[in-house]
């Protein structure tokens, strides 16, 4: 019978953030889906719109932990995947960093655009 080999120490922190962030990510893919997919149909989704839920406080830091979960969740997920199929060395150094390089540049924009969505930084 084959081992079970996995990149994640079992209780350890990239595990629990992990479990952490994809439970968070059911409840928030949840809210989104609901939102804007059955109150709001996408063909009644206008700019106009968006600007107005980026008002509401609530709404505006369940979408900036959406990005943050969500990159950290799949950039995370995607370097375990790497590694569980023998990236190592300078390879997986390289990886690692272009990969937290995008992380931050993709969460640096959608925080960027969330905050002009709301109007300018006003909290």
């Amino acid at each position: 019978m084959a081992e079970r080999y996995s990149s994640f120490t079992p209780g350890g922190t990239a595990w629990l953030l992990q479990r952490v962030t994809a439970v968070f990510l059911i409840f928030a893919l949840a809210f989104h889906f609901f939102l804007l997919h059955f109150v709001n149909h996408a063909w009644e989704i206008e700019f106009a719109g968006t600007q107005a839920r980026m008002q509401d406080l609530g709404y505006f830091i369940t979408m900036i932990l959406f990005l943050i979960t969500a990159t950290f969740h799949g950039v995370n997920g995607v370097y375990n995947a790497l590694i569980n199929q023998g990236l190592t060395g300078t390879p997986r150094k390289v990886v690692l960093a272009i990969l937290v390089l995008a992380s931050l540049a993709l969460v640096g924009q959608g925080i960027w655009v969330a905050i002009e969505m709301r109007g300018g930084l006003i909290l």
